[in-house]
C-alpha cells in the first residue's frame, strides 16, 4: 500500500482535540491537503471554526481551517479517512469508539494514547485487535520522544511511528514529518507501546521523589534504574533484537521524567508532598495515564514475575496505599 499511495492523497482522520490530537492536526496540515478532525464538544468546534485556535489546548497554535474537515460527528470522520489517529485520554477511548455505526476493521489505525483501556486492563493495539478485529499489521504507535507543547511551539522533536507492517510506518511517518519533527520508522509496536506506557509510572515516581525532596543525583539513579526495568518487561513480553537505548525507548523516558511539561512527574510531585490521589488529579486537570497503567502492568506481571521495584512502589502508593515516603526509602534501597 506504501507503495501504491503518494503521502499527499491518504485520507487522515484524528479523533481527540486535547494537547496532542491538536498537535497532531498541526504536524499533518503540513504535508496534507485536508485532514478530518473529530471534535466533541461543539462549543469547542465553533471556537476552533470562529477563532483558528483551539480554546482549550495548546492556544497559541494557529490552525489552518482551508485544511481542515472539522466535524462533531465521530462517524462522518471515521467514513472519510483511511488511516485514523488516536488522541483521546485512554479513559475516554472505549465511549468515542462506541460512537462509531460501521465497522473500522479495515482501516489502519495509529495510537498516539500512552496508556491501556481502564475498562478492559489491556494495551490500545490489543485492545483494537480483539474488539474491532483489526489486524495488527494496520495497527500502529506514535510515540516520543516528543511534548506536544514543544511540537506547538515548532521546537525540533523527534517521533517514532511504528506498525509490523514497515511500509505502513514508514508512509505515516512522511505524512508526519516537517521541518521541526523528524520521524523513525520502527515495526516494534509491542515495544513501542509498552515502553511509551511504562515511562509514565516511571515519571510519577520521579514526581513523587521531587515532591518528597529529592534531588537530581537521586533522580539520576532512579531513571537508570528506570531503563533497565523497561527493557527487562519488553523483552520477556515480546523478545526481539531490539536497542532499549534508542529514541523510541530511552529518549521516551528522559523526556517524560525531566521535562517540566510532564503531567505524569506533576501528577507524582502532588503524591509526594501530601496530597490525595482525588485531589491530585483536580489540581492537574489533565489524564495522568500512569496512574491507570500501573495497575495494568501490576497485573501483567503477576504472571510473569519480573523484577520491577519501580512499578510495584508506585502501585504500592496509588492502589494499596502505603506511606510514600517509606516505599521511596524502601525503593532507594533496591536501585544500583
Amino acid at each position: 500500500m506504501g507503495n501504491k499511495i503518494s503521502n499527499t492523497s491518504i485520507r487522515v482522520g484524528v479523533i481527540g482535540s486535547g494537547s496532542w490530537g491538536t498537535a497532531i492536526i498541526q504536524m499533518l496540515t503540513n504535508n496534507l491537503p485536508l485532514v478530518n478532525w473529530w471534535v466533541r464538544n461543539p462549543d469547542t468546534l465553533k471556537s476552533i471554526e470562529l477563532n483558528k485556535k483551539n480554546p482549550k489546548y495548546l492556544s497559541n497554535v494557529n490552525l489552518d481551517l482551508k485544511k481542515l474537515n472539522l466535524n462533531s460527528d465521530i462517524n462522518i470522520i471515521v467514513n472519510n479517512s483511511d488511516y485514523l489517529v488516536l488522541a483521546v485520554p485512554s479513559a475516554f477511548l472505549v465511549s468515542s469508539l462506541n460512537k462509531i455505526n460501521d465497522s473500522i476493521n479495515k482501516k489502519i489505525v495509529f495510537s498516539a494514547i500512552k496508556g491501556i483501556v481502564p475498562e478492559k486492563n489491556t494495551t490500545i493495539g490489543a485492545f483494537l485487535n480483539k474488539n474491532f478485529n483489526i489486524p495488527y499489521n494496520n495497527i500502529g504507535v506514535i510515540t516520543g520522544p516528543c511534548h506536544a507543547e514543544e511540537v506547538a511551539l515548532k521546537k525540533l522533536s523527534y517521533l517514532t511511528i511504528a506498525c509490523p507492517d514497515l511500509k505502513k510506518s514508514k508512509l505515516f511517518a512522511s505524512v508526519i514529518s516537517c521541518n521541526y519533527i523528524n520521524t523513525i520508522a520502527s515495526d516494534d509496536i509491542y515495544g513501542t507501546e509498552y515502553s511509551s506506557i511504562l515511562k509514565n509510572i516511571v515519571s510519577i515516581a520521579v514526581g513523587i521523589s521531587i515532591g518528597l525532596g529529592y534531588g537530581d543525583n537521586f533522580r539520576s539513579v532512579l531513571v537508570s534504574n528506570a531503563i533497565r526495568e523497561i527493557k527487562r518487561f519488553v523483552d520477556a513480553v515480546h523478545p526481539i533484537n531490539r536497542d532499549i537505548n534508542e529514541s523510541a525507548y530511552l529518549g521516551d523516558l528522559l523526556v517524560t521524567s525531566y521535562s517540566k511539561f510532564s503531567r505524569n512527574r506533576i501528577f507524582g510531585e502532588f503524591i509526594g508532598r501530601g496530597l490525595s490521589i482525588k485531589e491530585s488529579h483536580e489540581k492537574l486537570k489533565m489524564i495522568a495515564e500512569g496512574y491507570f497503567s500501573v495497575k495494568c502492568i501490576n497485573k501483567i506481571n503477576e504472571s510473569l514475575c519480573i523484577d520491577m521495584p519501580i512499578t510495584s512502589a508506585v502501585y504500592n502508593i496509588l492502589y494499596n496505599k502505603n506511606s510514600v515516603k517509606n516505599e521511596i526509602q524502601h525503593l532507594s534501597q533496591l536501585m544500583s
